[in-house]
């Protein structure tokens, strides 16, 4: 899949920017594909609270996946799995506590799992179940 983009002018930060969230996008959408065919559902994407924020929300039979999606092109910086941070983390929670509690979802069963892509073609793939928490 290609992805075609225009820079305007010089500045090629702008360019870079616009680029890494069509490639954020589409590695979303790689992993919604994936996941749905591996038995899930997603019911929501890029759900964001204050201070909180979620790439996918899915449910596994009675189980509601809060789940983070993670693009590396190369392992320079540890790969896509070294770029999930006790912050990051925190934030995903914070999402997840707030989906829970406006969808009167409280005592629901629940986990946290990441997909992990280093490169944008469903080979490079690689599930994280219960990836923290």
């Amino acid at each position: 899949m290609a992805i075609s983009w225009q820079m305007s002018g010089n500045d090629s930060t702008t360019g870079q920017a616009r680029h890494r969230v069509s490639d954020g996008m589409i590695a979303e959408d790689l992993a919604a594909r994936f996941l749905e065919r591996q038995g899930l559902r997603v019911l929501a994407r890029n759900y964001r609270c204050r201070g909180g924020e979620v790439d996918l929300i899915c449910r596994e039979r009675r189980v509601l996946v809060f789940v983070e999606v993670r693009l590396r092109r190369n392992a320079s910086y540890g790969g896509a799995a070294a770029s999930i941070t006790a912050r990051k983390q925190g934030r995903i929670v914070l999402a997840a506590q707030h989906y829970l509690t406006m969808h009167a979802l409280g005592e629901a069963d629940c986990r946290f799992d990441c997909i992990l892509l280093d490169g944008l073609s469903e080979a490079a793939v690689e599930w994280l179940r219960d990836a923290f928490c």
